[in-house]
């Protein structure tokens, strides 16, 4: 069977070819590039994916295939894949079929043969960028024109397109007999964010994005989770007022209030700071966070091109509790008066290591402490 030609076009006229392994089309979105070297289907069906064309910078791409347990959506988000050498073979005990079946089955668009290398680099030179990768136009002169006229992220609400539509009861098939009430404000909520809240005892009810403060108040929680996301943050004004009446909520209930990625942002901007677009962004399972109370250094799972700018926000009542220690950007902040954290990388991981898993933890202890 013969190859079929694949092409990405950069905004900045950059242009790289190699052969279609997914589905066939055109595709549009930010060009991103992802450092883990396991974990691709977790990272395609990660709803903060959508809009983005994802370059893995690992050259060996598919070799475990594919499996319904480790979706974490119901589908995959991100707008394309690249790589370098997607595997032929598929060798896993529990694969269901292979990559290039995957992203044919949720009409995803792949291409191989790819100096990814090159990628990388240039996209840590330049910036993050809009891109095309298709398999219908090989004409890079045209592909130049569309790429473009497309939108980029920056003042786009993508988090409309991953909610869910209408609330509901996450339970994971778990048994136990639930100790607390949380309540998730889906803003493109991994599937694994759920499972850790269901495994400590909690009765999980999800919201969707949209959803009324008073909504998610009547539901009356014990705890409240702020999901990851995608697109930018500063764009989501709804969720930013919803998540402002709910820190008005927590001043008179004392209900734990915890934000992971986007819900980490929502929180900063809500408290009346300010979101910037990073160069290139966060993105792999091997980025070093220093928790500044104990000292202690942490490899987690990321996936954000937005950050809370520290400086911004309010002074006295608010304090840095993570950070970055490849460009100290901030990665995590509390309220000092206030049951209220966040975190800006993903502590449930999946994939990636289970090093701040006991975040998790500490959400729980801030809820045992309401009820004591």
């Amino acid at each position: 069977m013969a190859l079929k030609k694949g092409v990405i076009a950069l905004e900045s006229g950059k242009i790289f070819e190699g052969w279609s392994f997914g589905a066939e089309g055109e595709s549009y979105g930010e060009i991103v590039f992802n450092t883990s070297i396991t974990g691709y289907q977790e990272i395609l069906t990660d709803p903060s994916y959508c809009g983005q064309i994802i370059t893995m910078t690992h050259p060996h791409i598919g070799n475990y295939g594919f499996n319904p347990e480790d979706m974490e959506s119901s589908r995959i988000f991100a707008s394309g894949l690249i790589v370098k050498e997607a595997s032929a073979v598929v060798s896993n005990w529990r694969a269901s079929g292979s990559i290039q079946e995957f992203l044919s089955e949720y009409g995803i668009v792949g291409i191989e043969g790819v100096d990814t290398r090159a990628i990388t680099r240039h996209i840590r030179q330049a910036g993050a960028m809009r891109a095309v990768i298709s398999t219908l136009e090989t004409d890079p002169k045209k592909l130049l024109a569309k790429v473009k006229s497309s939108h980029g992220l920056v003042g786009l609400d993508l988090v409309k397109e991953v909610t869910c539509r209408d609330r509901y009861t996450y339970t994971n098939g778990v048994k136990t007999k639930t100790k607390f009430k949380v309540a998730v404000l889906d803003c493109g909520c991994k599937l694994n964010i759920l499972k850790e809240l269901a495994l400590r005892s909690c009765e999980v009810m999800v919201f969707p994005a949209f959803a009324k403060a008073k909504e998610i108040i009547d539901f009356n929680p014990d705890g409240i989770m702020l999901t990851n996301g995608p697109g930018d943050p500063a764009a989501v004004t709804y969720v930013i007022e919803t998540v402002r009446e709910l820190i008005e909520h927590v001043k008179s209930s004392k209900t734990a209030l915890f934000g992971i990625c986007l819900g980490h942002q929502m929180l900063g901007l809500a408290l009346g700071g300010e979101t910037y677009k990073l160069k290139f962004g966060h993105r792999g399972a091997n980025h070093p966070v220093k928790d500044v109370q104990t000292g202690k250094i942490e490899i987690t799972s990321q996936n954000h091109g937005f950050c809370v700018k520290q400086e911004s926000l309010p002074k006295g009542s608010i304090e840095a509790t993570h950070f970055n220690l490849y460009d100290g950007t901030l990665e995590g902040f509390k309220c000092k008066d206030l049951p209220i954290f966040c975190v800006q990388y993903h502590p449930e991981a999946s994939p990636g290591p289970h090093d701040a898993g006991y975040l998790f933890d500490r959400f729980i202890s801030l809820m045992s402490e309401k009820n004591a």
